[in-house]
């Protein structure tokens, strides 16, 4: 996170809400030989106090949850280079814009039992935004596949201690600084979902 507070002036409920509508982050875990990443869909509940999501068994996350272990799931959304001259002011440096959320807390395995009612979970949580498709669920597999497909994954819930986020807007330049810079990044900028990043700037102003 970073450590300026001017850029954390979103609170629990919006951050949390960010990372349930992205649904993908990085998983990382501390151990013996360093640190451990994943990238894993996830579906967080309603009430942002757990996470729900699987592993590949081989994944070496999970071969290490014979007990929970702390974990940070980093979710990150648009994100864009800068360029001084877009705020049309001197003495400018460059920089990059962009929103991430840190959900900290405790990674266990769940019961291999759970995973089929996970696995439904996830996926109507991403097929329901395909409308007007019919959604795909685990009934359209042949049950034979299904269960040696599930073979090789375990469920595993994440319960939710710490809920951190950043969402550099340059909130801290004048409001027409930053209006020229959501402009320029628009337009022209370096990075992802860019007019969605450029959307929040215009909206990240002192009054909003």
């Amino acid at each position: 996170m970073h450590p300026n507070p001017v850029f954390h002036d979103a609170d629990a409920a919006r951050n949390l809400a960010f990372a349930r509508d992205r649904g993908f982050g990085v998983l990382a875990m501390n151990a013996p030989d360093g640190p451990l990443i994943s990238h894993v869909p996830f579906v967080l509940s309603d009430d942002g106090a757990s996470v729900a999501l699987h592993l590949v068994r081989s994944n070496p996350i999970a071969r290490l949850l014979a007990s929970p272990q702390p974990v940070r799931l980093a979710v990150s959304g648009g994100d864009s280079y800068v360029s001084p001259d877009w705020y049309e002011v001197p003495d400018q440096v460059p920089t990059w814009n962009y929103v991430a959320v840190h959900l900290t807390g405790m990674l266990e395995l769940r019961p291999q039992d759970e995973l089929r009612a996970l696995l439904d979970l996830q996926s109507a949580h991403f097929e329901d935004r395909l409308q007007p498709k019919a959604p795909w669920t685990t009934d359209k597999m042949d049950a034979t596949a299904l269960e040696r497909m599930m073979r090789q994954i375990v469920p595993c819930r994440i319960t939710v201690t710490g809920v951190d986020g950043t969402w550099k807007l340059s909130q801290n330049k004048p409001d027409d600084v930053r209006l020229r810079a959501a402009g320029g990044v628009e337009a022209f900028g370096v990075g992802s979902d860019l007019a969605v990043l450029a959307a929040l700037m215009r909206g990240a102003g002192s009054g909003d």
